[in-house]
Formats: C-alpha cells, sequence, structure tokens
C-alpha cells in the first residue's frame, strides 16, 4: 500500500523555498538572456545607423567637394579671361596708337617731299604684292596720290620681279580713288 506521507510545516516551508529559489534562478537567467538579446540588437541597429550615417556624410562631402572644385574652375576661367580681355585691350590700345602715329607720319612725309613720301607707299606697295603673291594687283589711293603711287607702282613692280623672279603688274585705279582724309 501506498503510503501517502504527509509532509510536516518545514518540509513545505523548505520545498516552497527551494522552488522559489529555482524559479527565482530561471527568471534571473531569463532576463540576462533577454538583456544580451537586448544589447546585441541595439549593437546591431546602432552600427547599421552609423553606417547609414557615415554614407550620407560620405555622399555629402563628395557633393560638396565636387561643387568647390567647379567653383574654383569657374573662378579661375574667370581670372584667366580677365587677363586675356586686359591683354587684348592693351594691344588694341598698342595697334591704335601705332596706326594713328603711322597715319600722322605718312600725312607729315606726304606734305614734306615726294621722294621719301613714295618710298614708303613703294615699300607697303611691294608688302602687299608678297602677301597677295598675284600676278595683276589693283591700287586704290587719294587722288591727290594718284601720280606719287604710279611711280611707287613701277619700282614696287620692278623690285618685285628681281627678288621673286616673276612678273607682277601694278596697276593704280583712278576711276574708284579713296575719300580724301584716308
Amino acid at each position: 500500500m501506498s503510503g501517502i506521507h504527509a509532509m510536516s510545516d518545514d518540509q513545505v516551508n523548505t520545498e516552497l523555498r527551494k522552488m522559489t529559489a529555482f524559479i527565482r534562478q530561471e527568471a534571473l537567467e531569463k532576463a540576462r538572456e533577454i538583456h544580451l538579446k537586448a544589447d546585441e540588437e541595439f549593437s546591431i541597429e546602432k552600427s547599421k545607423l552609423v553606417r547609414q550615417e557615415t554614407q550620407r556624410i560620405d555622399e555629402e562631402y563628395k557633393k560638396k567637394n565636387t561643387q568647390a572644385g567647379m567653383s574654383q574652375q569657374i573662378t579661375k576661367s574667370t581670372l584667366a579671361n580677365k587677363v586675356r580681355l586686359r591683354v587684348l585691350s592693351a594691344k588694341q590700345e598698342l595697334l591704335d596708337t601705332l596706326f594713328e602715329d603711322a597715319g600722322k607720319t605718312l600725312s607729315e612725309k606726304g606734305s614734306k617731299g615726294k621722294g621719301e613720301y613714295e618710298g614708303i607707299l613703294k615699300g607697303l606697295i611691294l608688302e602687299g604684292a608678297y602677301a597677295l603673291n598675284e600676278k595683276k594687283i589693283s591700287l586704290r589711293c587719294r587722288k591727290q596720290d594718284q601720280q606719287v603711287a604710279k611711280g611707287a607702282a613701277e619700282k614696287a613692280s620692278k623690285e618685285y620681279k628681281e627678288a621673286m623672279k616673276k612678273e607682277c603688274e601694278i596697276a593704280v585705279d583712278e576711276k574708284d580713288s579713296l575719300p580724301e582724309g584716308s
């Protein structure tokens, strides 16, 4: 026969303490597992967010770096263009001054002596003949310079023939003269 045996109050209290200790131990282990799992998930989420932010910052840096490079190139190009414009302006001023001086000098030489003026015209006609390299050249001048120009054209034609070993006919156009003051 089986004997159910009744437990005394001390035995019940001991068993209750054992059960309570066991449950408490299980609860502490479960709490540790939950805490570890939470720490692990926190670390994963944290590193994911750090990667995303790092990537965003890198992209923003690249964008700003590209913009800065473009801005620098634009500034460099603008400065180079300003320098070119200054140089061109200075060249134009110099050319204007040279043309003005040459015009004054030619006017003075033309009024002072025909021999010197004819020499200048001959040199200019020869320069044009060398540049054109044609058999026939028509020359326009002011009406008052036609006689001097004819003499200069003849001399230039002879000199061209000697230098280039070929004929060049240079004729003064008497019908279509340049206006006075040119």
